[in-house]
């Protein structure tokens, strides 16, 4: 391991594009992030995104119907908090700047910078810039800029202050993945002092409100007019710190207090001690590969930067780091991130399963407008827990959303045993969802068969729309059956009339029992191998003419009924599926179906490639394993998708993850047994990571020949572990 796999540079990104920048080396702690833009000339109306701070418009159909969302939501692009004014003290503006120099330290979360900054004069000075983000002390932000002489060694005249946003223009786009504009908030500023900024933004139709400040840390500077001399040759700092509020914060308290008592210095031992934290529990190293460290790393960096961590707010699909897809959060959480969380940092992953809590009204809400008279509808895609997708047959209509969070309680609950989040919030997510399934499902009588059904879904392909018993779907929901069934026998061991305040007994376990039992799994029998879904294999191939590189992906070149007609998938789904349920196939049946579904699948989603990955290690092909792996590990910087500048793509992130420690280490829980297989792919020497299981941290560090566990903090865990097949006894170091 060396420092350099910890530090991201210019030298390591796909270009060097202004809006690629912003986001690559965005700076977050799950409460707000700031887009790295150019200070200079930057967009200084833009860059603040504070997560679940949003804006409400009215979605315009031509053609309405009952149950349609009717609401977009979008988070706010606030104010830039990086913009900062230069000028000559005769009044020359800088108005250009080259960055020249970018550091991102992924031990520290300190952001350094450097920029050769010119007037149209030609005079040219130097400015350096450090920022860091709190992560325990989540309100702040802070930034110290440097200033020394080029061809200019004269006085500068140094302004920054919080800009009102101005109205923007709104570029037309059929990229359903870019942002919408949401509408100006009514905004307020003053300054309270020479070095100290009030800014108040209140949202016009959420009434949401949010107070930020800047100060100077030398409260004897001015925010508007400081001088500065460069003709002694020295670098000159001036240091400011920004504290943003809660949401819904008013701030009648003395603003100076906020912050004023901070230093720099100690926003970043803040920032440190974070860091150091999370990667003693998370580390990950692939042996002799450098550039594949540091992708691993930034990674998780990123991960952690974008969780919501308040119990109120979640993980948008771009994080922090972006405003594409709105800030809206989806099923990516729970199937994508969710696990590097439950592994890694239970806390955290029990704060993300609680914002989904916190939106269970709005779910049973949403489960009767679409004419389910029981139970409860997660939002497909959403912010404040309303359904916010206006295309409802690839967005509502993806009921598995569902099974998706029920899926995740039950990961949760695995390895934690944390029985009074059960107890008090998880159970009633998973009963709600079983009740949702047993009022939306039917009965269909085949022959001899009584199949219990789901029909007009959409499962994770979303080239595939409005289809009956989409396998994954299907399967997630007989899960979602058994785990109420256990979670229940969970509670009454604790507690005989545990199950009274839910108002169910043992008849309705009965019922649960006897639909989960009942599920219909399509399956052909013809290629032996699981159906996508009961129309899906009979339609015919996408077109050869038509899988050009240029017409990808596919959504945007076509309209959805062309699509529809044919056998094509966007991603992972049947074969997500037997990822999530190894135990359900033999190798052989994994193989076929892997095959099959390969050849019609075009990966235009971002969160395809890791389950590609997983389960070609899984059936003992660690080269394609690693061919696709390399993709999700370094999406964002080298840019594959070609849409990084609208934000990261979080939930590839996580899967990047996944393949390693699913993939490559094979590593899986069953019946309190921790599972590692290694299926270490020649291109990497060693890999080694950790994870936390309860409330122990393990290393797990794999060869081509070798797999070693062993517990580096915390008690040896309760849970066998088996390596290849047989069980081990875990050793403690240190």
């Amino acid at each position: 391991m060396t420092l350099r796999d910890y530090h991201l540079t210019l030298h390591d990104v796909a270009d060097h594009q202004p809006e690629y920048l912003e986001t690559i080396f965005s700076l977050a702690n799950g409460h707000f992030g700031v887009r790295a833009n150019d200070p200079i000339s930057g967009n200084p109306i833009t860059g603040t995104l504070i997560n679940g701070f949003y804006e409400t418009s009215p979605i315009t159909y031509g053609e309405a119907g009952i149950g349609y969302a009717q609401q977009h939501q979008t988070i706010l692009n606030l104010s830039d908090l990086r913009h900062i004014h230069v000028t000559t003290d005769s009044g020359h503006r800088f108005t250009s700047s080259e960055r020249t120099v970018v550091d991102l330290d992924l031990t520290t979360g300190e952001l350094t910078e450097q920029f050769v900054l010119q007037t149209q004069q030609g005079e040219t000075i130097t400015m350096g810039m450090k920022s860091v983000i709190g992560q325990r002390q989540t309100n702040f932000w802070a930034a110290s800029y440097s200033f020394t002489a080029g061809n200019y060694t004269g006085g500068l005249l140094v302004s920054k202050s919080i800009a009102v946003p101005a109205e923007a223009e709104s570029i037309p786009s059929a990229d359903p993945r870019k942002t919408r504009m949401a509408g100006l908030p009514i905004c307020e500023t003053q300054f309270v002092s020479r070095g100290l900024q009030r800014y108040h933004v209140k949202t016009r139709r959420t009434k949401q409100a949010v107070t930020i400040y800047l100060g100077m840390l030398d409260k004897t500077a001015s925010l508007l007019q400081q001088p500065v001399d460069l003709s002694d040759g020295a670098a000159h700092k001036l240091e400011y710190e920004v504290y943003v509020g809660e949401i819904g914060e008013q701030n009648t308290i003395d603003p100076a207090a906020p912050f004023l008592a901070n230093t720099v210095s100690a926003l970043q031992d803040d920032s440190r001690q974070f860091w150091q934290d999370v990667w003693h529990r998370s580390e990950v190293t692939v042996g002799g590969n450098e550039e594949l460290n540091l992708a691993i790393h930034y990674n998780i960096f990123q991960l952690n930067q974008a969780a919501g961590r308040d119990g109120r707010t979640n993980i948008a699909a771009k994080g922090l780091s972006g405003s594409g897809y709105e800030g809206h959060y989806f099923w990516d959480t729970e199937m994508y991130m969710l696990p590097y969380f439950i592994y890694t940092n239970q806390q955290m992953a029990r704060q993300l399963l609680l914002y989904r809590y916190q939106t269970l009204p709005k779910a049973r809400q949403r489960a009767r407008a679409l004419g389910v008279g029981q139970g409860a509808l997660f939002a497909w895609r959403t912010i404040n827990g309303e359904e916010a997708s206006a295309y409802f047959p690839a967005g509502t209509a993806q009921y598995h959303i569902d099974a998706d969070v029920a899926y995740a309680v039950g990961k949760y609950y695995e390895i934690t045993r944390d029985i009074d989040f059960i107890e008090q919030c998880g159970f009633e997510m998973v009963l709600e969802t079983a009740n949702f399934w047993e009022a939306f499902g039917g009965w269909h009588q085949v022959g001899t068969e009584n199949r219990f059904e789901f029909h007009t879904v959409t499962g994770p392909d979303e080239y595939t729309a409005l289809v009956n018993n989409n396998y994954y779907t299907n399967r997630l929901a007989k899960h979602n059956f058994e785990l109420v069934i256990y979670l229940a026998k969970e509670i009454l061991k604790q507690d005989p009339h545990g199950l009274e305040k839910y108002g169910i007994g043992q008849g309705d376990l009965d019922v649960f029992e006897n639909l989960a039992e009942h599920v219909y799994l399509p399956y052909s029998a013809d290629l032996q191998i699981n159906e996508q879904d009961d129309s899906f294999l009979s339609k015919p191939r996408w077109p050869v003419d038509r899988s050009t590189p240029e017409n990808f992906p596919l959504l945007l070149h076509y309209h959805p009924l062309t699509i529809y007609r044919y056998q094509i998938a966007k991603q992972a789904d049947t074969l997500l599926a037997d990822y999530l349920f190894p135990e359900d196939l033999s190798p052989e049946q994994l193989k076929r179906e892997y095959r099959y579904y390969e050849g019609v699948t075009t990966h235009d989603s971002s969160l395809s490639r890791s389950i590609f990955s997983i389960l070609a290690a899984r059936m003992g092909d660690p080269e394609k394993a690693y061919g696709y792996f390399m993709d999700t590990a370094q999406m964002d910087l080298v840019n594959l998708q070609k849409n990084t500048a609208d934000g990261l793509h979080l939930a590839n992130l996580g899967g990047s993850w996944l393949a390693l420690v699913a993939g490559f280490s094979g590593f899986y829980v069953q019946d309190e047994v921790v599972h590692f297989n290694n299926h270490l792919p020649k291109e990497i020497t060693k890999l080694t990571y950790r994870m936390k299981i309860a409330a122990s941290v393990l290393e797990i560090e794999l060869t081509a020949n070798d797999t070693n566990v062993t517990v580096i903090s915390g008690p040896i865990p309760t849970y066998g572990v088996s390596v290849d097949g047989e069980l081990i006894s875990l050793v403690k170091v240190g």
